[in-house]
């Protein structure tokens, strides 16, 4: 008689409901629902996501290491604080001079992979538009964080791609335009306010800037042209300068 195998025993969704967790706790950050610098109470916030402080305390590590939370010793977690106008200016000046020697580097270096990678990266910028409102936002930020974080991987260069991942830039911009464009407005004006940050970050008259932005770019490098590459990565960088200079200096005013 053949001998029965025990049923397979289902994993539980641990991993699901922390990277659930992590998502909603993120998009309250990003959305300022938890406001910059504000404390986070685990018990409250497990209590309002309808969870335990396990998943709680898994979501604020991740958000911690993204650069959206801080743990200080004896007192708990806080969401991170916005930029100041000098931080700003740093992170630009970081980013003109390592982006586009790093799509230069990109544009000889790179390899079918790398191709493929950078053809996927822009057709999930396309899949972004099929999302509404704040969730299609999100979803574009996080499109152009990837989009840059992949140049400088295919770059080879290890310490540049680290540093540049450090620095959380768009997640740190994004949350500054929120707060500069948002804080005045009452509740029913937040549905418009988020169509037309949408509107003046990633679309105009001739279509969504920064994805045909990406687009050259990335076509550059794959055509191994690294002075047109470095070029095009360059003036990209200056358009978001200016892009989100109002909002920096608004904030610090």
């Amino acid at each position: 008689m053949p001998k029965r195998t025990a049923p397979a025993v289902q994993a539980p969704r641990r991993s699901v409901l922390s990277d659930e967790t992590y998502d909603m706790v993120k998009a309250m950050i990003m959305s300022h629902n938890i406001a910059p610098g504000q404390k986070v109470n685990i018990d409250a916030l497990a209590k309002k996501l309808k969870v335990s402080q396990t998943p709680i305390r898994e979501a604020l590590a991740r958000l911690e290491s993204d650069g959206l939370i801080e743990k200080v010793p004896l007192k708990g977690y806080t969401a991170t604080s916005l930029l100041t106008l000098k931080e700003f200016d740093e992170l630009f000046q970081f980013r003109l001079l390592i982006e586009p020697w790093a799509a230069e580097l990109a544009a000889k270096r790179i390899d079918s992979v790398g191709k493929a990678a950078l053809e996927a990266e822009l057709q999930s910028a396309k899949t972004a538009l099929k999302f509404k409102d704040m969730e299609k936002v999100e979803a574009f930020t996080e499109h152009d964080s990837r989009f840059h974080l992949l140049i400088t991987k295919i770059s080879g260069n290890d310490s540049v791609t680290d540093s540049f991942e450090r620095t959380h830039c768009h997640l740190h911009l994004f949350r500054l335009f929120v707060a500069s464009q948002s804080q005045t407005l009452p509740g029913e004006m937040k549905a418009k306010f988020v169509q037309d940050l949408f509107k003046h970050y990633y679309q105009s008259s001739s279509g969504q800037i920064t994805i045909k932005e990406h687009e050259a770019i990335a076509a550059a490098i794959i055509s191994k042209n690294g002075k047109s590459a470095k070029a095009l990565m360059q003036k990209h960088i200056q358009q978001s300068l200016k892009r989100f200079s109002p909002a920096a200096k608004a904030i610090n005013a």
